[in-house]
Protein backbone atom coordinates (compact mmCIF):
# COMPACT_ATOMS: atom_id res chain seq x y z
CA UNK A 1 0.00 0.00 0.00
CA UNK A 2 1.49 3.40 -0.96
CA UNK A 3 2.75 5.55 1.90
CA UNK A 4 0.74 8.72 2.38
CA UNK A 5 2.48 12.07 2.78
CA UNK A 6 1.03 14.52 5.26
CA UNK A 7 2.30 18.09 5.68
CA UNK A 8 3.72 18.91 9.10
CA UNK A 9 4.45 22.49 10.13
CA UNK A 10 6.61 23.13 13.18
CA UNK A 11 7.88 26.39 14.63
CA UNK A 12 11.63 26.89 15.13
CA UNK A 13 12.92 25.98 18.58
CA UNK A 14 16.21 26.48 20.38
CA UNK A 15 18.89 23.79 20.12
CA UNK A 16 22.43 23.87 21.47
CA UNK A 17 22.55 27.62 21.74
CA UNK A 18 21.29 28.18 18.17
CA UNK A 19 18.01 27.56 16.36
CA UNK A 20 16.67 24.48 14.70
CA UNK A 21 14.21 24.82 11.85
CA UNK A 22 12.11 21.96 10.52
CA UNK A 23 11.75 22.67 6.82
CA UNK A 24 10.47 20.83 3.83
CA UNK A 25 7.75 19.70 6.26
CA UNK A 26 6.51 16.51 4.65
CA UNK A 27 6.91 13.37 6.70
CA UNK A 28 5.77 10.02 5.28
CA UNK A 29 3.08 8.54 7.53
CA UNK A 30 2.39 4.82 7.66
CA UNK A 31 0.32 3.06 10.31
CA UNK A 32 0.30 6.21 12.41
CA UNK A 33 4.11 6.31 12.72
CA UNK A 34 6.50 8.72 11.00
CA UNK A 35 9.46 7.20 9.16
CA UNK A 36 12.01 8.39 6.60
CA UNK A 37 15.45 9.86 6.23
CA UNK A 38 16.28 13.20 7.82
CA UNK A 39 18.75 15.67 6.31
CA UNK A 40 20.58 18.47 8.09
CA UNK A 41 22.19 21.71 6.98
CA UNK A 42 24.13 24.10 9.29
CA UNK A 43 24.75 27.56 7.89
CA UNK A 44 27.59 29.93 8.68
CA UNK A 45 25.59 31.52 11.52
CA UNK A 46 25.07 28.19 13.23
CA UNK A 47 21.40 27.86 12.29
CA UNK A 48 20.45 24.20 11.89
CA UNK A 49 17.80 23.20 9.35
CA UNK A 50 16.28 19.73 9.14
CA UNK A 51 14.16 18.25 6.38
CA UNK A 52 13.14 14.89 4.95
CA UNK A 53 12.89 16.29 1.41
CA UNK A 54 16.19 18.12 0.79
CA UNK A 55 16.00 20.71 -1.95
CA UNK A 56 19.60 21.89 -1.60
CA UNK A 57 22.83 19.96 -2.20
CA UNK A 58 24.25 21.29 1.07
CA UNK A 59 21.93 19.08 3.13
CA UNK A 60 23.57 15.99 4.63
CA UNK A 61 21.73 12.87 5.74
CA UNK A 62 21.57 12.40 9.50
CA UNK A 63 21.73 8.82 10.69
CA UNK A 64 20.02 9.49 14.00
CA UNK A 65 19.84 5.85 15.05
CA UNK A 66 23.53 5.16 14.62
CA UNK A 67 24.34 8.37 16.50
CA UNK A 68 22.32 7.18 19.46
CA UNK A 69 23.74 3.66 19.44
CA UNK A 70 27.39 4.63 19.01
CA UNK A 71 28.34 7.15 21.64
CA UNK A 72 32.10 6.93 22.10
CA UNK A 73 34.87 5.72 19.83
CA UNK A 74 38.12 4.15 20.99
CA UNK A 75 41.52 5.77 20.65
CA UNK A 76 42.66 2.71 18.71
CA UNK A 77 40.00 3.35 16.06
CA UNK A 78 40.94 7.01 15.85
CA UNK A 79 44.71 6.50 15.78
CA UNK A 80 45.08 6.16 11.97
CA UNK A 81 43.18 9.43 11.48
CA UNK A 82 45.09 11.19 14.25
CA UNK A 83 48.43 10.02 12.84
CA UNK A 84 47.54 11.17 9.34
CA UNK A 85 46.39 14.64 10.36
CA UNK A 86 49.26 15.05 12.83
CA UNK A 87 51.70 14.61 9.94
CA UNK A 88 49.67 16.82 7.64
CA UNK A 89 49.50 19.72 10.09
CA UNK A 90 52.73 19.06 12.03
CA UNK A 91 51.02 18.53 15.36
CA UNK A 92 52.04 15.87 17.84
CA UNK A 93 49.47 13.02 17.95
CA UNK A 94 49.40 13.28 21.75
CA UNK A 95 48.26 16.90 21.47
CA UNK A 96 45.39 15.97 19.15
CA UNK A 97 44.34 13.19 21.51
CA UNK A 98 44.51 15.61 24.45
CA UNK A 99 42.20 18.11 22.76
CA UNK A 100 39.73 15.36 21.84
CA UNK A 101 39.79 14.03 25.42
CA UNK A 102 39.22 17.48 26.91
CA UNK A 103 36.60 18.53 24.39
CA UNK A 104 34.38 15.47 23.99
CA UNK A 105 35.92 12.55 25.89
CA UNK A 106 35.97 10.68 22.56
CA UNK A 107 32.23 11.11 21.93
CA UNK A 108 31.78 11.81 18.18
CA UNK A 109 28.19 13.04 18.64
CA UNK A 110 28.81 15.34 21.61
CA UNK A 111 27.07 18.72 21.36
CA UNK A 112 27.81 21.52 23.82
CA UNK A 113 25.33 24.07 25.11
CA UNK A 114 27.10 26.63 22.94
CA UNK A 115 26.53 24.52 19.83
CA UNK A 116 30.01 22.98 19.41
CA UNK A 117 29.82 19.55 17.77
CA UNK A 118 31.78 16.32 17.57
CA UNK A 119 35.11 14.96 18.77
CA UNK A 120 36.97 18.28 18.65
CA UNK A 121 33.85 20.34 19.40
CA UNK A 122 33.81 22.53 16.33
CA UNK A 123 31.49 25.51 16.22
CA UNK A 124 29.45 25.62 13.00
CA UNK A 125 31.18 28.82 11.88
CA UNK A 126 34.60 27.26 12.40
CA UNK A 127 33.53 24.10 10.60
CA UNK A 128 32.54 26.18 7.57
CA UNK A 129 35.91 27.96 7.60
CA UNK A 130 37.77 24.64 7.83
CA UNK A 131 35.72 23.08 4.99
CA UNK A 132 34.12 20.49 7.28
CA UNK A 133 30.97 19.05 5.73
CA UNK A 134 29.90 16.61 8.45
CA UNK A 135 30.82 17.63 11.98
CA UNK A 136 29.63 14.29 13.35
CA UNK A 137 31.97 12.30 11.11
CA UNK A 138 35.14 11.55 13.15
CA UNK A 139 37.53 11.93 10.22
CA UNK A 140 35.95 15.16 8.98
CA UNK A 141 35.82 16.59 12.51
CA UNK A 142 39.44 15.76 13.34
CA UNK A 143 40.53 17.13 9.98
CA UNK A 144 38.88 20.47 10.72
CA UNK A 145 39.96 20.57 14.35
CA UNK A 146 43.63 19.89 13.66
CA UNK A 147 43.66 22.36 10.78
CA UNK A 148 42.18 25.03 13.06
CA UNK A 149 44.61 24.25 15.89
CA UNK A 150 47.54 24.50 13.45
CA UNK A 151 46.29 27.91 12.30
CA UNK A 152 46.02 29.10 15.90
CA UNK A 153 49.55 27.93 16.70
CA UNK A 154 50.85 29.80 13.67
CA UNK A 155 48.87 32.89 14.60
CA UNK A 156 50.26 32.91 18.15
CA UNK A 157 53.81 32.04 17.06
CA UNK A 158 53.87 28.55 18.52
CA UNK A 159 52.63 29.58 21.97
CA UNK A 160 50.60 26.50 22.86
CA UNK A 161 48.74 27.91 25.90
CA UNK A 162 47.58 30.91 23.87
CA UNK A 163 46.55 28.68 20.96
CA UNK A 164 44.53 26.46 23.31
CA UNK A 165 42.94 29.51 24.93
CA UNK A 166 41.93 30.73 21.47
CA UNK A 167 40.54 27.29 20.62
CA UNK A 168 38.34 27.56 23.70
CA UNK A 169 37.40 31.23 23.83
CA UNK A 170 38.12 32.48 20.30
CA UNK A 171 41.20 34.05 18.79
CA UNK A 172 39.83 37.59 19.03
CA UNK A 173 39.47 37.24 22.79
CA UNK A 174 43.13 36.25 23.09
CA UNK A 175 44.10 39.10 20.76
CA UNK A 176 42.27 41.54 23.01
CA UNK A 177 44.30 40.60 26.09
CA UNK A 178 47.50 39.53 24.32
CA UNK A 179 47.87 36.87 27.03
CA UNK A 180 45.71 34.19 28.61
CA UNK A 181 42.27 35.79 28.99
CA UNK A 182 41.10 36.32 32.60
CA UNK A 183 38.36 33.75 32.07
CA UNK A 184 38.33 30.95 34.64
CA UNK A 185 36.77 28.41 32.29
CA UNK A 186 39.38 29.07 29.61
CA UNK A 187 42.30 28.84 32.01
CA UNK A 188 40.96 25.59 33.45
CA UNK A 189 40.60 24.28 29.90
CA UNK A 190 44.20 25.13 29.00
CA UNK A 191 45.52 23.40 32.11
CA UNK A 192 43.33 20.36 31.44
CA UNK A 193 44.56 19.94 27.85
CA UNK A 194 48.20 20.31 28.92
CA UNK A 195 47.75 17.67 31.62
CA UNK A 196 46.22 15.26 29.11
CA UNK A 197 49.00 16.09 26.66
CA UNK A 198 51.71 15.12 29.12
CA UNK A 199 49.79 12.00 30.13
CA UNK A 200 49.50 10.80 26.54
CA UNK A 201 53.16 11.55 25.84
CA UNK A 202 54.34 9.60 28.88
CA UNK A 203 52.00 6.72 28.08
CA UNK A 204 53.40 6.54 24.54
CA UNK A 205 56.96 6.51 25.86
CA UNK A 206 56.13 3.85 28.46
CA UNK A 207 54.58 1.73 25.74
CA UNK A 208 57.94 0.87 24.24
CA UNK A 209 58.93 4.03 22.44
CA UNK A 210 56.15 3.81 19.88
CA UNK A 211 55.43 7.51 20.15
CA UNK A 212 54.77 9.03 16.72
CA UNK A 213 56.63 12.28 16.13
CA UNK A 214 55.03 14.44 13.47
CA UNK A 215 58.18 16.41 12.75
CA UNK A 216 61.24 17.88 14.43
CA UNK A 217 59.24 21.06 14.95
CA UNK A 218 56.17 19.32 16.37
CA UNK A 219 54.70 21.30 19.23
CA UNK A 220 55.79 19.96 22.63
CA UNK A 221 54.07 20.67 25.96
CA UNK A 222 55.52 22.95 28.63
CA UNK A 223 57.56 21.30 31.38
CA UNK A 224 55.14 22.40 34.09
CA UNK A 225 51.81 24.13 34.56
CA UNK A 226 53.63 27.34 35.48
CA UNK A 227 53.42 28.42 31.84
CA UNK A 228 49.65 28.62 32.14
CA UNK A 229 49.46 30.23 35.56
CA UNK A 230 47.40 33.42 35.71
CA UNK A 231 49.42 36.35 34.46
CA UNK A 232 49.57 39.22 36.91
Amino acid sequence: MPTSRTPVNLSPFSIAGGFLFIVGSYLPISGGTAYGEIYQYIDAKGTISLTNVPSDARYRRVDALSHRVRATISERELEPMISRFSRQHQLHPALIRAVIKAESDFDPVAVSRAGAVGLMQLMPQTAVRMNVRDMYDPEDNISGGTKYLRQLLDRFRGNLPLALAAYNAGEHVVDRYNTLPPIDETRRYVRKVLRYYRTFLMRDLAGGGQMIVASENATQPPISDSSVSPVQ
